[in-house]
């Protein structure tokens, strides 16, 4: 998709209508990221309406020319939904779930593609080593920390960083062919 300069620099002179258009635009994949992290549709919800405030307020702060503007609203969306489920009101709604709530994703392929077709990088994700998809799963769609994936993977936090820098290269070089 082409970025949506034109709206974007409207939105940021305070134009509603723009927003919205960006809104319809990007809110089901920031939804879908959100909700990857999250896994509560009600708590996706309220987070994409905060994230979507933010980026209203804040929209002074993007520029154009450093980077993509799905990539700035992505990160909002990550570092919310992050932030949420570190949150003690988000650990004391989930102390008295069910096991069955906690199965390991990454036993399921389908998981994985599901959420990363919400993003739509599908394709770009499955030509990468297995090892590269656990670690950005976990890292980006489950919202590990570094030294989480580390204790989760059963590898040293170092040479986690080391291969989280190689995938996201080789991501990268992926995409921009």
């Amino acid at each position: 998709m082409k970025q949506p300069d034109a709206l974007i620099v409207e939105m940021q002179n305070g134009n509603e209508i723009a927003f919205s258009k960006l809104y319809s635009m990007y809110s089901e994949a920031i939804y879908g990221v959100i909700y990857s992290v999250v896994l509560d549709a009600e708590v996706a919800q309220e987070i994409l309406q905060d994230v979507f405030i933010k980026i209203w307020d804040k929209s002074s702060s993007y520029n154009i020319k450093r980077g993509r503007f799905f990539t700035w609203i992505l990160n909002i969306a990550r570092n919310a939904a992050i932030d949420e489920t570190r949150s003690k009101r988000f650990k004391n709604s989930r102390k008295n779930l069910s096991t069955t709530n906690f199965v390991d994703i990454l036993s399921s392929s389908d998981n994985l593609n599901n959420k990363v077709n919400a993003i739509g990088i599908k394709k770009f994700i499955n030509a990468l080593k297995p090892t590269c998809i656990k670690i950005i799963e976990l890292l980006y769609f489950k919202g590990f920390t570094q030294a989480d994936a580390s204790k989760e993977l059963e590898i040293p936090l170092g040479t986690l960083k080391t291969r989280n820098r190689n995938c996201m290269n080789e991501l990268r070089t992926i995409v921009l062919g």
